[in-house]
Order: structure tokens, then sequence, then C-alpha cells
């Protein structure tokens, strides 16, 4: 029997029981639409993070302080800082593959100005800060290295301090108070938004290092530096290169341990990355789960239409169709009930992660590899769950199906 035929004779078979086969397609339907909007979530939030981790910087490495240890424990990450101003220079002078190196040095700061308040952290930073984060003023403009090298008390104010303390003017010109100390607002930074820790990146206040160091910080080790490549394709050589240049800087013996970190933003975009799609692989599983209640219902309903049909069956039979004729029948039949089901649950997929997005504002992004493994496994779940009805209308004796009453 040609394949159209056999589509057709399914379709008539479940528009006579519409109200059963809806009852029975809704576990599939449910399935495959919590599987497509479970997905979209987990990928909305991936992408999210993975802007947020672009959104650091181009090409960036980040060196940070390493690790110490007392009576044989570990402190951690960052307990032991020996960065200093003098490494992120011999970065700049020496390394081949790095383009641009900034000292980063943290001074939380009461911030005055405009008449407001505002407390926050700002950043000792070179000039090259502006190339190694891509971050562009959104009015002013960045200092310069003269600006950094004869310590100008000049500034530039994250998207939020500006809105905070100047709400109702342009900040670029004005003066503000960082610990008592006057410096000129040169600029306002464009808005980065949330970290993927989130973080507010825009509240911050950015100013040469020099400055920073020798007025609101006063302290010899910095927090950390920031370097940026070439290329992409740079990033691996480059962090060797790096741990080179900061092992001579800080006269380590080959048999010392290194006690800085660098770390690139694959590493960071990975971290960030890892539960969520734990989360996401998670999630879709317990939407699968439905797939397979679902699949449960289609072979009982087929079990059932066998029954029901039992003298339909013999009569195919008697005027000569095979088993295999009346097997194919049945197992066509549901799998056009499970891949039906699956369109609609892709319908239901799709709107539900809009309204998921429209209601809550989280990030939504449906892949359609996505919904062609969805729809695929639904019409798996058809074939596996409807051959066992297929094979006992197929071995119906055609005399007793006959006599069935």
């Amino acid at each position: 029997m040609r394949p159209d035929r056999l589509i057709r004779i399914a379709t008539r078979s479940i528009a006579r029981t519409k109200m059963r086969s809806a009852l029975t397609m809704l576990g599939i339907i449910i399935g495959v639409g919590a599987v497509i909007v479970m997905v979209a979530i987990g990928q909305g939030a991936r992408s999210r993070i993975e802007a947020s981790i672009q959104s650091l910087g181009t090409n960036m490495i980040v060196i940070t302080p390493g690790t110490s240890a007392s009576g044989g424990i570990s402190r951690g990450a960052g307990s032991f800082n020996r960065l200093t101003v003098d490494d992120a220079d011999k970065l700049a002078k020496e390394s081949i593959l790095v383009a641009h190196v900034s000292p980063v040095i943290m001074a939380g700061s009461r911030i005055r100005g405009g008449g407001g308040n505002w407390f926050g952290p700002v950043y000792g930073v070179a000039a090259s800060y502006q190339e190694i984060r891509d971050w562009q003023p959104s009015s002013g403009h960045f200092f310069s290295t003269a600006d950094v090298r004869t310590m100008r008390k000049v500034c530039l104010l994250g998207a939020t301090v500006a809105r905070e303390l100047f709400p109702d003017q342009d900040a670029v010109g004005q003066d503000v108070l960082l610990r008592n100390v006057p410096f000129r607002v040169i600029g306002v930074l464009a808005e980065k938004g949330q970290s993927a820790t989130g973080a507010d990146q825009d509240d911050c206040v950015l100013a040469p290092y020099t400055t920073v160091q020798t007025r609101l910080s006063g302290r010899q080790w910095i927090a950390q530096i920031l370097a940026s490549t070439w290329s992409p394709g740079d990033i691996p050589a480059a962090m060797a290169e790096i741990a080179v240049i900061m092992r001579e800087s800080h006269r380590l013996a080959q048999w010392e341990d290194d006690d800085f970190t660098v770390r690139n933003q694959s590493d960071l975009a990975a971290a960030a990355t890892g539960t969520t799609e734990v989360m996401t692989i998670l999630l879709a599983c317990i939407a699968g789960i439905s797939l397979l209640v679902g699949g449960i219902g289609i072979m009982n309903i087929m079990l059932v239409s066998v029954t029901e049909r039992t003298r339909e069956i013999g009569i195919r039979m008697a005027v000569g169709a095979r088993p295999g004729d009346v097997l194919l029948q049945f197992l066509v039949e549901a799998v056009v009930l499970s891949l039906f089901g699956g369109l609609l649950g892709v319908g239901l997929g799709y709107s539900g992660s809009w309204l998921v997005g429209h209601w809550t504002g989280w990030p939504t992004a449906i892949d359609p590899s996505t919904v062609g493994l969805a729809l695929g496994f639904s019409g798996t779940v058809g074939i596996f769950f409807g051959f066992w009805p297929a094979r006992k209308a197929a071995a119906l004796d055609p005399i007793a199906a006959l006599h069935y009453e």
C-alpha cells in the first residue's frame, strides 16, 4: 500500500474519534512544548551570560593574585597578592603577543557631586583600559597616557553613577569629590549593563591609576592586571608568555608554584555557563518524561482501537491483506497521532517561550535543532509505543476476528 494512502487512512481513523485522539495527544503536546520552553530558557540564559562575558572586553586576559597556604591549608585564590604596577609595566615592555596592558587599582569611595552622594568602586586604570574593555564614552572622552603620567585628577563616571549624581544635567565638566579629593569629570561611560554575576558594571568611576594609587589607595599591591591580545587566536600563546614574564618578575624558582592566576574569557564563560547547561539538561529531561507518559497513552488507546476494530481487521485479512499490511497500518496511525501532537506541541512551545520572555523579562532563544529533536523524539515515541498494538493486530486470526462481536 502506498505511503500517502496509509497516511490518509490513519488520518480518517484518528478523525473518527476526535475527543479521544485529542486527549491521547495531550501528553505529547505538553511534553514537546515543555521541552522547547525549558531549552529556550536555558539557551537564553546561556546567550545572556556569553554576552555579559563578551562585554568585559575584546580578547581579554585577566591576571589576578594567586593562592597562599598556611599549615598545609590553602587560603584560596587572591589570598596572596604580589601584583604590582611594575608587573604591568614589565608585561607591556616585554610581551610580544599582548597588545594592551592595564593595572587595575580598586578603591571604594564615597562619591559626592551635583548635590548627590553615592558610594561605589573607583578603579585606577591606564589609558589602554578603554581598548581592553572596548568601553567607549557616551559623552566626553577618555583620559590619555599623559594624564596618567602627570597624575591628573580626572575621571569618567559610569552611567549609574552619572544618573545618581547628575540626573538632570550633563556630568561632563562637573567636579566630584572622591574621599574629599576633587576630580574633574571628563566623560560618562556608555552603558554596559549587568555582568555574568549580576553586578552592575555601570556603577563605577574610572581614573588614572597613578592618581588613584597616590591619592586614594596608598597601597603597593594592586587588584589585578588586564591585558588583551591582537587576535583571539593569540590568547593561548599569550597566556603562556604572560606566565613566563610574571614568574621572572616575581623571581620564582622552577620548583615554586605560580603566585598569580592567568585566565581568559573562555575560562570565565565556561565557569559561568556550566551550571546553566546542567540545569537546562535537567529541565529538558524532566519535560521529556511527559513525552514518555504521552507514549504510554498512545499505546493504551491503540490497544483499545485494535480491540474495537477486530472485525474490521478480519475483513481486511479476508480480502487479501497480509499481516505486514495490518501491522504497518496501525503503526502509521500511531506515528501520525504522535507527530500531529508533536506539531501542536511545537506551537505550544513557541507560544510558551514568548509568554515567559514577555511576562518575566527572561531571555529565551529557541534553537531549530531542539525543535527537530523534539519532533523526532515524538515520532520515535509513536513507533516504540505503537509497535506492540500494531503487532497484536497483525497477529489476529482472520476467522476469529470475523466472528468477534
